[in-house]
């Protein structure tokens, strides 16, 4: 395929530039059909991104629905047949405001009035329509072959909710109707996976008007964060973790000395307590860092390894909150390490191997990335080079590939980010570990050394779950619903075939409650097939166990597994392996 580029010229596309040159072009082909439909429309911005592109738009009193996208497709694929071609120009700044003005794009102008005196300005143009855009684009529209419309939703113009909600109108497209086709079937098994969907079915957990962006869990859905936690508590205290619990509510001092008050206030909640300023926190470090100062430490105590699964409150803006996703109250599985410099190394080694035991439990593959110093931060040049050495060091121990991403770190310091990849191919950034020189020094942590000398200790911060609330949400997706054993809330429905065999139905259930497996009865008045169907299709249990009369008589049980098999057992037998598979957590 071939792109051009904002200086004319015409080159043949690298493969691995395809879909992005695809996709900007298809941005532009959306705004074109969006303006014949609408002459009012106003564009802001409408890049390609990871998944697709999008286009925020005004248009003024009306706004767009889902059943106003296959006008829009109709009129693109007539822009694409129209074959036109794809042209660029440069104009200075003056005469580039002029004529965005004159074509009614207010927010092209605003955009130029941001960008540097210097900056070049260029256009490409296809039939009537013209865009501000760096390109590169495909050559004529002919070569949009394959794209769709997904959605529409609200964002604000510049990410400022104090600036007017627009439009987004967001699609996709692909080089081949094949990879699209491929595509749009992942979409839809994504939309069966909807955690939220799932959640509701298997009464996980739910949202709530009054509360919004504050998740209640239901007792299911407890089952299976509790069980989460189980692990993690086993995991850390093998690894030699220690537990702590810090406050909710600190006082407004402390999260200025942190430096969270300067770098993250927007994102905080605070009160007014006894005439002070208290606030909710956002975070877990301050909190750790106070418990660590408690009292005096010797080189002999260090690392100190001190986990938290600590509740957190940050203010999300109302259009963000997504189901587990994005929430306004989250756990935390925080810990803070404390170590001296010739341990850091060796401390990050075994951070990095516990976090890959955790995604290897279930399944999961990810990638690492090395976040840099981000624009706001804190702290010296050489602490940070420092700490960026430090983190080099020990991926490069650990064998581990890794990618560098600029200025994505945290602002007290570099870190590792986890992103693993689900069964449908997503990926999430979970796990981090963070490495933190500016906390010991603005709370003057210190130790007693060998010498008898005052050392500062180095500070590390790392998650595995992450939001514990959030990681919930990427398993039920993950899995669809159809946990591993261990994690199911239910672990085995039982299913009395008439009332001739309910007796026998809660003493077999009995059994199964008194060795620890989570088991429930289904004796309604209900015929076979449809308590099969609900325990499959809705609460996805691992295991049913259906019994008639000839298993009451014989004393036996029949087992349906998740393959849909179903073979003969005897209780005993059955209560064995799935115990065995309980307590092995397998996945």
């Amino acid at each position: 395929m071939k792109a051009l580029y904002n200086d004319g010229s015409v080159a043949e596309l690298p493969a691995d530039e395809v879909t992005h040159v695809v996709r900007h072009s298809a941005a532009h082909i959306m705004a074109q059909a969006i303006k014949r439909l609408y002459p009012e429309a106003d564009f802001a911005y409408g890049p390609a991104t990871d998944n697709g592109f999008y286009y925020d738009v005004d248009l003024g009193d009306k706004t767009l629905s889902e059943d106003d996208l296959p006008a829009i497709e109709d009129e693109m694929r007539k822009i694409v047949k129209e074959n036109l071609k794809f042209t660029t120009f440069e104009l200075p700044r003056e005469e580039a405001i002029k004529l965005m003005e004159e074509r009614g794009e207010k927010y092209k102008v605003e955009h130029i009035g941001d960008l540097d005196e210097d900056a070049r300005i260029t256009f490409f143009q296809q039939g009537e329509y013209i865009d501000m855009c760096v390109g590169p684009h495909i050559t004529y529209t002919k070569a949009l072959k394959a794209f769709k419309l997904t959605g529409v939703s609200g964002a604000y113009w510049k990410a400022d909710k104090n600036n007017k909600m627009l439009t987004r109108v967001n699609g996709t497209a692909f080089a081949t109707k094949e990879e699209l086709d491929e595509h749009l079937r992942m979409l839809e098994e994504a939309k069966k996976r909807d955690h939220r969907k799932i959640g509701r079915e298997m009464d996980l957990f739910m949202m709530r008007d009054e509360a919004p962006g504050f998740p209640f869990f239901l007792p299911n859905g407890m089952i299976l964060k509790n069980q989460l936690l189980d692990y993690w508590r086993e995991i850390h205290h093998k690894a030699g973790y220690v537990e702590i619990s810090t406050p909710l509510i600190m006082n407004k001092q402390l999260w200025k000395t942190s430096g969270h008050w300067d770098h993250y206030k927007d994102n905080m909640y605070s009160t007014i307590i006894d005439d002070e300023e208290y606030c909710i926190k956002p975070m877990n470090c301050p909190g750790g860092v106070l418990v660590y100062k408690s009292h005096p430490h010797s080189y002999r105590e260090l690392p100190i390894r001190a986990g938290e699964i600590g509740l957190v409150h940050r203010h999300e803006l109302k259009g963000a909150l997504h189901g587990l996703f994005r929430v306004r109250c989250f756990n935390q599985d925080d810990a803070h390490l404390f170590v001296r410099p010739d341990q850091l190394t060796d401390e990050i080694v075994g951070v990095v191997n516990l976090i890959d035991s955790v995604y290897q439990k279930f399944g999961f593959t990810y990638h690492l990335e090395l976040s840099t110093r981000p624009e706001d931060s804190m702290g010296s040049d050489e602490d940070w080079e420092r700490a960026e050495a430090g983190l080099r060091e020990a991926l490069e121990r650990l064998g581990k590939d890794y990618v560098i991403n600029e200025g994505d770190g945290a602002f007290y310091g570099p870190k590792i980010d986890f992103h693993l990849e689900d069964s449908l191919g997503r990926t999430w950034q979970c796990g981090t570990v963070q490495l933190d020189f500016q906390m010991p020094i603005n709370f003057d942590l210190e130790y007693t050394d060998a010498d008898g000398a005052k050392k500062r200790p180095i500070m590390l911060h790392r998650v595995a779950f992450g939001s514990i609330e959030r990681f919930i949400g990427i398993l039920i997706e993950h899995y669809a619903g159809k946990f591993p054993t261990w994690l199911a809330p239910v672990q085995v429905k039982v299913l009395p075939v008439s009332e001739k065999s309910r007796a026998y139905a809660r003493t077999v259930a009995e059994k199964l409650d008194a060795a620890g497996i989570r088991v429930v009865v289904d004796d309604r008045d209900e015929k076979i097939g449809y308590k099969i169907r609900e325990a499959r299709g809705v609460d996805r249990v691992p295991y049913m166990l259906i019994l008639g009369e000839k298993e009451a008589e014989a004393g036996n049980i029949s087992v349906r597994d998740r393959t849909n098999e179903t073979h003969a057992s005897t209780v005993e037998d059955f209560i064995a392996q799935v115990s065995a598979e309980i307590a092995e957590r397998r996945s």
